[in-house]
């Protein structure tokens, strides 16, 4: 498609990369833009806008995040499909002012079924990112001119980088390898492929159910054979599993998703007694969302109990920094990576080595460590925010993973349909997910403690939105809430 003609205000109160990203959004919303269209590259809008090709990763970074945009390998931005979403064309994000009642702006948006505040778990804030030194290491690394990064670098991703995600690993999650061991990748979609190569195709598949919805559709295009194990409040059933003929199981185990739950050394020891058990049974961990925990002190890789080397340990730095970043990195178990040489050590790096290079100096040079802990400060002031102002939604809804992550699970008692909360929410402007989306086959948790369960993310919402946005779920669910113990405005 031809450049979008976007009018960017230079002086106004957005950043560049928010004004692209609202938008695209809008025209999403409007359907000007319709599913299956391809944007244009973060290289011509960049130049045809006059704006940092980093601010249009950041937009169209945070448009993936939300589900407007699904990037695909070697190919680009597409609009996703968008059946679900409310049109509209105001701003409602990122300007919403304090105070007890409603605007008048907002009675009548949430009267016309217009999305107000749109708690998604996956979107993540973007608004303190130090631009201004991402800008200064491309800037400098750009100046020095070095030809070697111009050139075809290592399959695996650069030397450099791999040693510095080695020693943060390590650092941070206990996480036992050598940079020989890691690979670099643009995402985990890429990452899951060349696992394909690596474990062979017509592969058992062993996952929590429920689970991270996108692995399991990448799963599902491969030959794989999925089983569906329940879980419990410590995570995968390892009882269930074992009846299965699952050679691999795919796991959470620091902040599972959606349900949120932290596995206990019980259940990790559990699992890696069953992976030991036969000769070619592995665990893929995936490490979702471990940078973000509240409570106790931080939980340790499963990777870093492994002595038999059966863990495959993912991660990706798309909610850490950003989600543009698209860098994924994967650690094999020495047995595994000699079968990467022989059947994958032949595709090239999908990464410019100039991203790498700048993602490394961001890391190595402590950057990426304030960055996070900012962040680490300004999620936990939202998530207790969010949880104090839960008081009126507590008789009728249990509240659970906390712990960790950027959304918490509400849950029905008296087992009120989740699509029939979603509909009274949405009736109000809140946009809502309800946790049966992220279930394999059969979308039902009939029977099971997630039952009617709604996600409620905030990583995206600042405390005056999430204020607001509660008060208006208040009155979405009034008829459901116990009526004489509420207060007026009590959210």
């Amino acid at each position: 498609m031809n450049d979008l003609s976007i009018q960017l205000a230079e002086a106004g109160d957005k950043c560049l990369y928010q004004q692209i990203y609202e938008y695209i959004r809008d025209e999403i919303r409007r359907g000007e833009l319709l599913e299956g269209e391809k944007l244009p590259s973060t290289r011509s809008l960049s130049e045809y806008l006059q704006v940092a090709r980093s601010t249009v990763d950041f937009a169209y970074g945070q448009l993936v995040a939300e589900g407007y945009v699904e990037a695909r390998p070697y190919k680009g931005y597409f609009v996703s499909h968008v059946e679900d979403l409310f049109h509209f064309s105001e701003d409602a994000f990122f300007e919403k002012g304090m105070g007890q009642n409603l605007t008048k702006e907002e009675k009548v948006k949430s009267e016309n079924n217009k999305i107000l505040y749109d708690f998604s778990p996956h979107a993540v804030s973007l608004k303190n990112f130090p631009y201004a030194t991402w800008k200064k290491i491309t800037k400098n690394i750009l100046v020095d001119a070095n030809s070697e990064m111009f050139a075809l670098g290592d399959a695996q991703g650069d030397r450099e980088l791999r040693e510095t995600i080695s020693r943060y690993l390590h650092s941070s999650r206990g996480v036992n390898c050598m940079k020989e061991q890691i690979i670099v990748g643009a995402g985990t979609d890429y990452l899951f492929m060349l696992l394909e190569k690596i474990l062979g195709r017509h592969v058992a598949v062993a996952m929590e159910n429920p689970t991270y919805k996108r692995a399991y559709k990448v799963f599902r295009s491969f030959a794989y054979e999925i089983k569906a194990v329940p879980m419990d409040n410590n995570g995968m059933d390892v009882k269930k599993l074992r009846e299965t003929n699952a050679r691999v199981a795919y796991v959470m185990p620091s902040h599972q998703y959606p349900t949120g739950v932290v596995m206990p050394i019980g259940r990790r020891l559990e699992l890696l007694k069953w992976a030991k058990e036969e000769e070619d049974r592995y665990l893929i961990e995936d490490d979702y969302d471990s940078e973000f925990r509240y409570k106790g002190k931080p939980v340790p890789s499963l990777q870093a109990s492994d002595r038999e080397g059966r863990v495959i340990y993912m991660g990706t730095f798309s909610k850490a920094i950003a989600p543009a970043i698209r860098v994924g990195y994967m650690v094999l178990p020495p047995k595994l990576l000699q079968v990467y040489k022989e059947n994958c050590g032949f595709y090239a790096s999908t990464v410019s080595r100039i991203d790498q290079r700048i993602l490394n100096e961001f890391i190595r040079d402590g950057y990426f460590e304030r960055y996070l802990n900012k962040m680490r400060k300004i999620y936990r002031g939202r998530h207790d925010f969010l949880l104090s102002h839960l008081t009126c939604f507590e008789k009728e809804f249990m509240i659970s993973g906390e712990n960790a992550g950027l959304h918490i699970l509400l849950t029905s008692r008296s087992k009120i349909p989740e699509s029939e909360l979603i509909a009274a929410a949405a009736k109000e402007g809140i946009k809502l997910y309800g946790i049966s989306d992220a279930c394999m086959g059969q979308r039902s948790l009939k029977n099971t403690s997630f039952e009617n369960t709604i996600l409620l993310g905030y990583g995206s919402l600042e405390e005056q939105e999430l204020r607001r946005g509660l008060m208006l779920l208040e009155k979405a669910w009034a008829p459901y809430l116990c009526a004489g113990t509420r207060k007026e405005n009590s959210c």
